[in-house]
């Protein structure tokens, strides 16, 4: 998985690697729509896996605020395309 590891082939943080797993689930669901009940299970996978990502972040409180203005952007990142 892609998301795991970053640069030579550190392996990265894992509250980092399971926001990328979510930011790149979300940008293929976005891509197809995901506007079907089809979708829901898709949907909670991202949902979880951010949940997840913030429970591994609260290991290291001093770096949550970091992290959380990160994941922000990063999801906030994924609605411009669809931006009106």
């Amino acid at each position: 998985m892609d998301a795991v590891t970053t640069g030579q082939g550190r392996a990265a943080p894992l509250p980092v690697a399971l926001l990328a797993s979510a930011e790149s689930a979300m940008t293929s669901l976005l891509g197809d729509g995901c506007l079907t009940r089809e979708s829901a299970l898709d949907l909670l996978a991202v949902d979880a896996l951010i949940t997840y990502a913030f429970e591994a972040a609260a290991d290291e409180p001093d770096r949550l605020e970091e992290r959380s203005e990160q994941a922000l952007a990063a999801i906030a990142a994924l609605a411009e395309p669809y931006r009106a």
